[in-house]
């Protein structure tokens, strides 16, 4: 379950009787979008159903056998958001918005890059200093995937700026190859590997382009700098890093 203060009110008014719920908001919108995929228990306030929640009143088991055919608060919960409306307060609003604020100003560095620099990754910094340039503004009651687009059609007169992916061979030689590879592997899609016959290791990963710089940390942090890497552009055109 969540607190109490991490929990906004989900309201229905049904048959001349008002029913409320106690529920994490981001969870609230994914279940009246129908898009909610985790456990329940886990993103409410309570396993209860209110008449009024901030006096702690509950509705008689026979309004709610009426309106939802059912006595048990885990049924009855999704279906009071589903049907009813969320409210949210003014601090709350505030709130939700500089969460999905930072959290889409992570994803995009995380995956656009600048054109005109090579394809060098954009900083969060630096996209963050370009948004507040711009007219966009984040909408607190929808997903971060939904805004992204918008988002990088304001970014794109203050910056140069496209989402792409990036496509790295590495070469790791045998003192490091052994635990080096299995960190490595895991950072982005494993196109294709080979295992030297002196025990070295050479992977081509594709991963999202605005993170170049932290997979060459974590390259250089597991070899001690002693990796070769290579971005491929395509068949006849490699370079090195």
């Amino acid at each position: 379950m969540i607190s109490l203060d991490e929990a906004v009110t989900a309201k229905l008014e049904s048959h001349g009787t008002r029913f409320e719920v106690l529920v994490d908001p981001d969870a609230a919108l994914a279940i009246k979008r129908g898009e909610f995929e985790g456990e329940l228990e886990d993103v409410i306030a309570a396993e209860d159903v209110f008449e009024n929640a901030s006096r702690g009143d509950r509705p008689a088991e026979s309004d709610l056998e009426e309106v939802f055919g059912t006595t048990e608060p885990l049924e009855i919960i999704p279906e009071v958001i589903r049907q009813g409306e969320i409210q949210i307060t003014a601090e709350q609003r505030r709130e939700m918005q500089e969460q999905k604020r930072r959290s889409l100003i992570n994803k995009i560095a995380r995956n656009a890059v600048n054109p005109q620099m090579d394809n060098a990754p954009h900083p969060p910094e630096r996209i963050e200093s370009a948004l507040e340039e711009t007219d966009f503004r984040v909408d607190p009651m929808e997903t971060v995937e939904s805004q992204i687009d918008d988002a990088l059609d304001a970014l794109r007169p203050v910056i140069p700026i496209r989402f792409d992916e990036v496509t790295v061979a590495v070469q790791v030689s045998a003192d490091y190859a052994g635990s080096a590879q299995a960190k490595i592997r895991e950072f982005g899609e494993l196109d294709r590997e080979e295992w030297q016959p002196d025990g070295g290791w050479i992977g081509v990963l594709t991963f999202p382009a605005g993170l170049q710089d932290e997979f060459y940390n974590l390259v250089n942090e597991e070899t001690s700098g002693n990796a070769e890497t290579q971005i491929i552009r395509d068949e006849d055109d490699i370079k090195t890093r």
